[in-house]
């Protein structure tokens, strides 16, 4: 059984058939040397968009079937019913089925907000929405392990967990900007979908977060092979080696001022792994990157006032830094 699963896992999910075919394409057929840094970055330029494109697509498509049974209004109304920290998880996990950036998700925050819904647990989901989605558990999957990935969902939703509940008992609705609570609480009807009403509307949003994210995957996949074929390894250890303590705030900081989705982010950290990054530290860039990226804080500071923008963005830096120190120190129990 445990064969059986590691050959799924290698075909379906690391798609080694991927790999070996573009490696027989670039090398038998082009004539390139694959051992060679130019060959070596095209082979792995060529392969990881592909995989990445497949699966994002294959994965946006089951995610979104899901996600058309809970509209914003189901979501709200299910929200509504539950307090205290129960509803900060289950908004934290309603997270996790929105495959946006964390920019798409403010619109889905206002509204929240606006309907009455407490404030702590609207936070739980803006946090959870961008940083943890299942389309990044299958990705991180594929390029580290299951382990991996489960751990990261696990650690991203305790952090959207504590922080909307810190969030929620530092009484700060009057630091929501007024237009917010203003705006008309509209209950829309549930709209009856057939399935082929489903299948149409996972199509659309397939064609839409690609339409988004292509850029930054293209981008992040080719800072990747540069990294992984061009950069020498005792330069990027002497940076942001395991044993060095800046390493995570370093990587943290950096990724703040970047705008990407997760799936722009992942080459990035896979390759700084493999030149002997820490795991936490390349965790904590990716955390930065989707939950802290500039843009969106300059989005949220439309909706918010100052005081609670910083207390965000203050709770959401330390407990990434927290968890890269973390996983640091653990890495041996996941590579």
């Amino acid at each position: 059984m445990t064969t059986l699963f590691g050959w799924l896992n290698d075909q379906l999910l690391r798609m080694q058939w991927l790999s070996d075919l573009v490696a027989y394409v670039l090398h038998d057929l082009a004539g390139l040397d694959l051992a060679g840094r130019v060959g070596a970055s095209i082979h792995f330029f060529i392969y990881d968009v592909i995989k990445i494109f497949i699966l994002l697509s294959v994965l946006i498509f089951s995610i979104s079937w899901v996600q058309s049974y809970f509209p914003p209004e189901r979501t709200r109304r299910i929200l509504g019913r539950y307090n205290g920290i129960g509803a900060n998880i289950l908004g934290a996990l309603l997270g996790t089925i929105t495959p946006f950036c964390s920019c798409s998700s403010i619109p889905l925050f206002i509204g929240f907000t606006a309907a009455g819904l407490p404030l702590g647990v609207t936070f739980s989901f803006l946090i959870s929405s961008p940083l943890v989605d299942l389309a990044s558990v299958i990705l991180l999957a594929s390029i580290f392990n299951w382990s991996v990935a489960l751990a990261y969902v696990a650690v991203g939703l305790v952090l959207a967990v504590i922080g909307g509940t810190f969030i929620g008992r530092a009484g700060m609705e009057g630091q929501v900007e007024d237009f917010v609570y203003a705006m008309p609480n509209v209950e829309l009807e549930q709209q009856v979908m057939t399935r082929g009403d489903r299948a149409a509307y996972a199509k659309e949003q397939v064609a839409d977060i690609v339409r988004r994210v292509w850029p930054y995957i293209l981008i992040g996949v080719g800072i990747g092979a540069a990294i992984h074929n061009w950069l020498p390894e005792e330069v990027i250890t002497g940076l942001l080696g395991q044993d060095k303590w800046w390493s995570v705030p370093v990587a943290t900081v950096v990724g703040i001022p970047m705008y990407a989705d997760i799936f722009g982010t992942l080459p990035i950290a896979e390759a700084l792994v493999a030149k002997g990054v820490g795991l936490g530290t390349a965790l904590a860039f990716m955390m930065a990157v989707t939950a802290l990226s500039l843009p969106s804080l300059i989005m949220l500071k439309r909706v918010v006032k100052m005081p609670l923008l910083v207390l965000f963005t203050v709770i959401v830096a330390i407990g990434i830094l927290l968890i890269g120190f973390l996983f640091n120190a653990i890495a041996y129990l996941f590579i």
